[in-house]
């Protein structure tokens, strides 16, 4: 028996430990294939200066297209009933859209349970304009992962401002953002 291999060394190591370049050779090899993993991430979210993919979703109370919009600035905000930071947000979203009303806050909820979103509605006053996409089929054109998410689209459609997570949109910045586009 090889004296290396009894004490459980492998004979190749010390074989290509001395092949010139070796190391060279394995890391020029293994590089495009981690490129590759790190670079297969799906499609890339959606960023401001394009234009926001277009959608109609109805949901039996509702129907919104957002095409109908056009000419108009709009506020995408995807959210559902039971997060957290959605709710958190809410208070000042309406405060939003009482003191900002050429402003249109499109509200899209994910929520499973229409009872149960219906029952959000109501308790809270909500008066956006609304609709219930439970597949998630419009989140997902815009690439969203967490919720709330809201995006500021323009008079031409182009997304100006993406949001992620809850905000104050009783913040004088970005009440000036919105504002530069109306």
């Amino acid at each position: 028996m090889d004296p290396a291999v009894a004490l459980g060394k492998s004979p190749f190591r010390s074989y290509y430990k001395n092949v010139p370049g070796s190391r060279v050779l394995c890391l020029f090899l293994l590089m495009p294939l981690a490129l590759i993993a790190a670079c297969n991430r799906g499609a890339p979210p959606q960023q401001p200066g394009e234009v926001a993919p277009d959608f109609t979703i109805s949901d039996g109370s509702n129907t919104v297209n957002l095409a109908s919009y056009r000419g108009h600035v709009v506020l995408l905000n995807f959210w559902f009933s039971t997060c957290p930071p959605c709710v958190a947000e809410l208070p000042s979203l309406l405060e939003l859209h009482r003191d900002m009303p050429k402003l249109d806050i499109i509200a899209v909820s994910v929520d499973q349970d229409a009872a149960q979103y219906n029952r959000f509605i109501t308790q809270h006053h909500v008066n956006l304009i609304l609709a219930r996409n439970p597949s998630e089929s419009v989140p997902t054109l815009f690439h969203t992962e967490m919720y709330p998410e809201t995006y500021l689209i323009d008079r031409k459609g182009i997304i100006r401002y993406k949001f992620v997570s809850n905000q104050d949109w009783n913040d004088p910045e970005i009440r000036a953002m919105i504002k530069s586009l109306m």
